[in-house]
């Protein structure tokens, strides 16, 4: 486990989840906000690759399999990449008559990528916990994008303040949604963790939440997990009396303890395996 790894996915997640949220958003947040944020999720993806080289240099210590899987994600992701400037660098402009393919390709790479990351770090564990570890990172992908997503939306407001309020309670929606899947997967992972424990097989996951080292497991829950839960409704009461500059602030709250939440989330399943 190193901060390399954290960091590779958090920023592919975080790129992968905003690629994946613009589809929820109306085009009449205009050609800008698209390109705009399809240039912000290609730069995080690319960074994040980045780490993910550093990462495999000279003392990795991976088997072949989770290798092979860790491999094929990164080339899924920089396939993902691809369509994503390809489509940074046409809307609002050309190829018009494809453009959709361009988005299919780079959210459905983004997709299969998160997949394979996923498989790659619970390999060689039982298939309810490679099942949990994909529920998991797939949820943190929508998570992240939504309440970035929500937050540069509440923000062009000011660029477009014509815009129907409707749009903004849609994203805030979707977010709040993907928060409620992300506690479900979260509490899943945490019983099953508890519950299969077996003498002889290490520490338990219940010893790591109730010594020292699960500081980081209730940070975790408290910015990641209870901080949008409070936030992402005040949002929605917010926008619902077409506040949308109020829910703007809010929003920038948000996306930091989820942003705080998720970086701990990917630590913890690093460090204990158990994917929260």
């Amino acid at each position: 486990m190193s901060l390399s790894t954290v960091l590779f996915l958090f920023l592919s997640h975080l790129g992968v989840g905003i690629a994946f949220t613009l589809i929820f958003v109306s085009r009449d947040a205009g050609v800008k906000f698209f390109r705009f944020n399809a240039g912000l999720a290609a730069i995080l993806i690319v960074i994040g690759l980045a780490f993910r080289y550093g990462a495999l240099g000279p003392g990795s210590t991976v088997d072949a399999d989770q290798s092979r899987l860790a491999q094929l994600g990164v080339l899924t992701l920089m396939c993902a990449e691809a369509a994503l400037v390809a489509y940074w660098a046409t809307v609002g402009r050309t190829l018009a008559a494809i453009r959709p393919a361009i988005v299919a390709v780079a959210v459905g790479g983004g997709v299969v990528a998160i997949v394979l990351q996923a498989l790659a770090v619970s390999a060689g564990r039982s298939i309810p916990v490679q099942a949990l570890t994909v529920a998991s990172f797939v949820s943190s992908a929508a998570m992240l994008g939504g309440a970035c997503t929500a937050m540069i939306l509440g923000h062009w407001y000011l660029i477009l303040p014509s815009m129907q309020v409707s749009h903004l309670q849609s994203i805030v929606k979707f977010h709040i949604g993907s928060m409620v899947v992300r506690v479900a997967v979260v509490t899943a992972a945490v019983v099953f963790a508890i519950a299969t424990w077996q003498p002889g097989l290490g520490p338990s996951f219940r010893h790591y939440i109730t010594s020292v080292d699960g500081i980081f497991f209730w940070q975790r829950v408290l910015f990641g997990l209870g901080g949008p839960a409070v936030l992402s409704y005040l949002t929605w009461e917010t926008a619902k009396i077409r506040s949308t500059q109020s829910a703007t602030g809010i929003l920038y709250v948000d996306f930091f303890t989820v942003v705080v939440g998720e970086v701990l989330a990917k630590y913890i399943i690093l460090a204990t395996r158990v994917p929260v």
